[in-house]
């Protein structure tokens, strides 16, 4: 599951493929309004510390390339409570991956510092979180 349903191991951009993997939960989720999609989203990340954890440990490597459970949970938070549409998918899609890519402060320095399975969760869902703001920050210069 860390290496997102199989996702993870893509030869070429692996994060990419497993927030792709996303794109169908997310899709999903929102049916079910957005308390529950909430819930689930932080049950996943909960999940996620574990998973992700066992992962490094089991794989004898920090935050190794295929472990994409951290991008889907981040794309979810990206995408909390966004317009609908294919436009919108897109955009949350986009801006995401820039966050988890750049890794803008202070993304990159906690990254650095916090290890294990939180520390593999947060710096995608800091990336989320800023892709969720930016997300809304154009809704809001639309309206």
């Amino acid at each position: 599951m860390a290496f997102g349903f199989g996702a993870g191991y893509a030869r070429y951009a692996p994060g990419t493929c497993g927030t792709l993997v996303a794109v169908p939960i997310y899709l999903l989720l929102r049916e079910f309004g957005w308390l529950a999609y909430a819930l689930v989203t932080l049950a996943m990340f909960v999940l996620g510390i574990w998973l992700c954890g066992v992962a490094e440990r089991d794989l004898g490597k920090s935050d190794a390339p295929g472990i994409v459970w951290d991008e889907i949970v981040g794309y979810l938070i990206s995408m909390f409570m966004a317009p609908a549409g294919w436009l919108w998918v897109g955009i949350g899609f986009a801006l995401f991956r820039l966050f988890d890519i750049v890794k803008p402060f202070p993304i990159g320095l906690l990254d650095k510092r916090i290890g294990g399975g939180f520390g593999v969760m947060l710096d995608d869902v800091l990336a989320g979180i800023y892709s969720w703001m930016v997300m809304y920050f154009i809704v809001a210069l639309l309206a």
